[in-house]
């Protein structure tokens, strides 16, 4: 599945499940994804400070609730585990 607009989901409730500082990890991410047939969607939020104090942003990805076990399962196993924000059970 693509990824879709925020309000677009599904009616599902949202579960931030990654967080990519950088953009090669961003589509590392929307790759694995897309490939799991997720309905996804992508919003800026910061992610920390460059040296200098000014505010480094990143694209947190987040998936219904319902499929955000197999996401992050899917997350780990193509290496991207470091980025993955843990869901409450």
């Amino acid at each position: 599945m693509p990824m879709v607009e925020e309000d677009a989901l599904g009616g599902g409730t949202p579960v931030r499940i990654f967080l990519a500082a950088t953009v090669a990890e961003a589509r590392r991410v929307e790759t694995c994804l897309d490939q799991l047939g997720a309905n996804y969607f992508v919003r800026v939020e910061p992610v920390g400070r460059t040296l200098f104090g000014s505010v480094r942003q990143g694209a947190a990805f987040f998936i219904d609730a319902g499929q955000a076990g197999a996401g992050e399962d899917a997350l780990i196993r193509a290496g991207l585990g470091a980025g993955v924000v843990r869901t409450q059970p």
